[in-house]
């Protein structure tokens, strides 16, 4: 099976580990889905940050 990555010092999608683990999300199972890697990470994050002010009972 082949995986994605999305190397964050290019800024491309690589068709398996081809660069320094350190520069790589992933992996991913479609080229489509490491090509939105910072979204994804963006939303998660930012999801992550809701859920815990929620579970402290900060004001969101």
């Amino acid at each position: 099976m082949t995986e994605f990555y999305y190397n964050t010092r290019t800024h491309q999608v690589e068709e398996g580990r081809q660069s320094h683990w350190q520069s790589l999300m992933g992996p991913y199972p479609t080229r489509e889905a490491a090509a939105r890697a910072l979204e994804t990470a963006k939303a998660r994050s930012e999801a992550f940050d809701h859920d815990d002010s929620s579970w402290k009972g900060d004001q969101a």
